[in-house]
């Protein structure tokens, strides 16, 4: 057969039960309980099976046992909570007028929709879930992989292979998009010497939808039926394909819904090709590239993920040659000036880099933690040379989790009885949070429960793989005896790559199995993928099961496969303590030990990413401190000895103190500590919320402004750097240096002058920038002083604040009046004096 599409066919439920279907078709049960709970009562079987997937559970339910359960008062009363509560939800939020697009490569809402791979999408998807919960006017725009990420199998020697399952759109929350006139939408993306065919599927997320594209359509060719296949598909052809399909074809997705928003979001590197097609546009409309350039920057905003070089997708310039000839023409520029966009100089040469072309095309970037800022602004600071790291305009907003989705119910209910009932409206709001008043008994209770649920799943995950595997029997029977559901249990999972150090923890072999053989009963349980061609990260998940197996612990320390969100949230809710053991400062945020700290675990870390923030000293415990080491030997040492001792000497012993009631009351007090210092303040409605008001509502209103005033202050604002680039090779900056000085008391006098003919001199300000020995940066005005010949001249005294060493320097900068961002920068001492300054 030519198959030209599909046909689904959604059975005609009950009257009883006929909300199911919208509920179905709406994210908003991934993150409900009860929504999850009646899905699940429709057939358990079905529901484990296709892993949480309400479409394709009501797909495949019998339909007598459907109509006898329509005819069940319970499960009546159960559905009609169900649906009345999500309608109550969606009519409390306001009319979505997609005022922010959010683009990203992955999503991560559910497992039963596998387009994610990690910390990314999930994050992509709790930023999208909490937009919701807080009504912001958003769209999301994304790529649906119908092979998504792989499903990660393990033989019994730890190696991983990759299996790829093939998903369909319409067995999914997933519903196909049409056009303006009702038509399948349809949009072209030029790839060389063809359009490639773009369509796109919405995931409704509570109030937000969130369009994935694919390009798997008949009318394209099976080699680009492919692009949109696997996420991450290997190889730079495959990403640049990728890229330009999110990039560019996600703009034109909109277009062709009629979306304009106002402000668009990259959520990392991958999507900034959003900014050529967007002045694409602009410059095909009749504005020039400039001015195009400054009303796209204006309104973007560029999250970057990673501290790691190697996570920044650069191409080479022959690759951008064959995928994006032609785009400087449309732009009006010419080759040299299309690629200095994102252009980056290597050790090895010049290539095409997206997080550079994102930060060319915004005017807003920020990391994922306060470490990762400061991180960035060092990685980036090429990029504006002339000023200070510090100056480098990165700032960050902390990442945090979406409560709703990964909270354990039974906890959720605790915290309903115990916190005031605004906590569910605003859990961002630290003084909802009263976990001091959390009954002891009750919370040991369920923490109990949940680590036996733990327990439980593992055994069963262990003996499926090891069924598959084809262990002998007694190997399978040995799964019943695995892990001990009241014994410390400490998680740790994560994608495997090398400088997350997952076998840190056996840097000491003797030295670990003496604790695991010592007086207090002790279990690890490990998870994580390495993805496909990372050989250094699969070659760590080997070496973590032979190291398991030559210490004869193989029932106390246990490796999943297959780490998912399904996984992911027993793990978190489960174990006692979440361990994370990244080389700092590589890890940029992190987020599964948030959602540990939610559910009452204790993190055990690296001072790196979101706990450099967290760690309070009474809410979990570090691993080493913030210092520098001569090498990666000595800090995995010194790391590793940290880990030993704590774990030995105050982790343990403190679990294992019970008091007469047979609870460590003083184990739960750094719990209910942990709840209440982390559960707001690493929570997505807080992020969103920060985002809204740092980024989204001022980008708003400056793009409006921008907008309203087109043909004038663009203008304006063009004309102001173009000239500055034409001039800025001319400005001469020099002082009346007094060299090295001794301030007692009094301040050191600096005289600069300034020659800038042709430059406007409200934009310029003359700086004297100080240091401080111990690092503290120090910017002061110097203040016009008149002309002396044809130079301008600045002064002023300096008295340092404090007594110490400082190094200064003077430079002059250039800043339209309209933009805070300073756009160009020249020290004294940088380029020769003129000659009449030496007489």
């Amino acid at each position: 057969m030519n198959v030209l599409g599909r046909i689904t066919a959604m059975p005609t439920l009950p009257e009883p039960v006929k909300g199911l279907r919208e509920v179905a078709y709406n994210l908003w049960w991934s993150w409900n309980p009860a929504a999850q709970q009646v899905f699940d009562r429709l057939d358990p079987s079905l529901w484990k099976r296709f892993r949480g997937n309400p479409v394709k559970v009501l797909l495949e339910v019998q339909p007598e046992h459907l109509q006898s359960l329509a005819q069940d008062a319970s499960f009546k009363g159960e559905v009609e909570a169900v649906v009345s509560a999500f309608q109550k939800y969606l009519a409390a939020r306001p009319k979505n007028r997609h005022e922010v697009a959010y683009f990203s490569m992955e999503y991560g809402f559910h497992e039963s929709l596998p387009i994610y791979s990690g910390g990314l999408g999930i994050l992509a998807g709790d930023h999208i879930k909490s937009a919701s919960d807080l009504g912001l006017s958003l769209v999301g725009v994304g790529i649906f992989y119908h092979q998504g990420y792989f499903r990660q199998v393990l033989t019994a020697e730890g190696q991983q292979t990759e299996a790829y399952d093939e998903y369909s759109a319409t067995e999914l929350p997933l519903t196909p998009v049409h056009d303006l006139e009702g038509k399948p939408l349809r949009v072209g993306v030029e790839f060389p010497g063809r359009t490639v065919h773009v369509t796109a599927y919405k995931a409704q997320v509570g109030a937000i939808p969130v369009y994935l594209m694919s390009t798997n359509l008949p009318e394209n060719s099976p080699d680009d039926r492919r692009i949109t296949a696997r996420l991450y598909e290997p190889g730079q052809e495959a990403r640049i394909q990728q890229e330009l399909v999110l990039g560019v074809g996600g703009v034109r997705v909109l277009r062709a819904l009629g979306l304009s928003p106002t402000v668009f979001h990259m959520n990392e590197g991958h999507a900034a090709f959003q900014g050529l097609e967007r002045m694409r546009e602009r410059v095909a409309a009749g504005m020039p590239f400039r001015e195009a350039l400054e009303l796209v920057a204006a309104s973007s905003l560029f999250t970057t993920h990673t501290p790691v070089p190697a996570g920044h997708d650069t191409f080479p310039l022959e690759l951008i040659d064959r995928y994006l000839d032609g785009w400087w023409g449309r732009l009006n520029l010419s080759r040299e000036q299309f690629l200095a966009l994102g252009l980056e100089q290597k050790e090895y040469g010049p290539v095409f880099s997206m997080s550079h072309l994102a930060l060319a095309t915004s005017r807003a970037a920020g990391g994922v933690s306060e470490l990762h800022g400061a991180v960035s602004r060092e990685m980036f600071h090429g990029i504006w040379r002339g000023l200070e790291v510090e100056e480098v305009p990165i700032s960050h907003i902390t990442n945090g989790v979406h409560t709703w989705t990964f909270l354990h119910p039974e906890l959720a209910e605790l915290y309903d009885r115990v916190f005031p009932k605004e906590w569910r409206d605003k859990p961002w709001e630290p003084g909802l949070w009263k976990a001091e008043l959390l009954s002891e008994s009750e919370l040991w209770r369920i923490r109990n429960k949940l680590r036996l649920h733990l327990v439980n799943d593992v055994r069963q995950r262990l003996y499926e793989t090891r069924r598959r595997n084809g262990e002998v029997p007694a190997r399978l029977r040995a799964t019943e005896k695995v892990l001990d559901p009241a014994a410390l249990t400490i998680g740790f999972a994560r994608r495997f790559a090398t400088y997350k150090r997952a076998v840190l923890l056996f840097k000491d072999p003797e030295r670990l199995l003496k604790i695991m053989n010592g007086p207090y009963p002790l279990q690890f349980v490990f998870a994580g993928k390495a993805h496909p061609k990372d050989d250094p990260g699969k070659a760590f998940i080997k070496e973590l099961v032979a190291k398991i197996k030559e210490l004869g612990l193989e029932d106390r320390m246990i490796l999943l496969e297959n780490y998912d969100m399904g996984m992911a949230r027993t793990l978190v809710q489960g174990v006692d303590v979440w361990l994370n053991t990244p080389r700092r400062p590589m890890e940029a945020s992190g987020t599964s030990g948030m959602k540990a700290a939610l559910n009452g675990a204790l993190n055990f870390s690296i001072l790196d990413g979101w706990w450099a923030e967290g760690f309070n000293t009474r809410n979990g415990w570090a691993i080493g401190d913030e210092r520098a080491y001569a090498s990666d030997e000595a800090q995995d040492t010194a790391d590793a000895q940290g880990l030993y001792d704590t774990l030995e000497f105050e982790i343990l012993p403190l679990f294992y103190a019970r008091g007469a009631e047979g609870t460590p009351s003083g184990w739960l007090t750094m719990v209910r500590e942990s709840i209440k210092s982390c559960g707001p303040t690493y929570s997505a409605a807080r992020m969103v919320h920060e985002y809204d008001l740092k980024f989204y509502s001022p980008i708003a209103e400056r793009a409006r402004s921008l907008e309203a005033q087109n043909a004038e202050k663009l203008k304006e604002l063009a004309n102001w750097k173009g000239q500055l680039e034409r001039a800025w090779g001319n400005v001469r900056l020099w002082v009346d240096n007094p060299g090295d000085t001794m301030a007692n008391g009094e301040g050191m006098p600096v005289k600069a002058y300034l020659v800038a003919e042709g430059l406007p001199e409200d934009t310029l300000r003359v700086e004297l920038v100080v240091r401080r020995g111990t690092g503290e940066l120090e910017v002061v005005a110097l203040k016009p002083q008149g002309r002396e010949r044809e130079a301008l001249v600045y002064g002023g005294t300096y008295l340092p604040s404090r007594p110490g060493s400082y190094v200064y320097g003077v430079r002059v900068v250039a800043a339209h009046p309209s933009q805070s961002e300073v756009e160009f920068v020249r020290w004294a001492g940088e380029v020769p004096q003129p000659e009449y300054a030496h007489r």
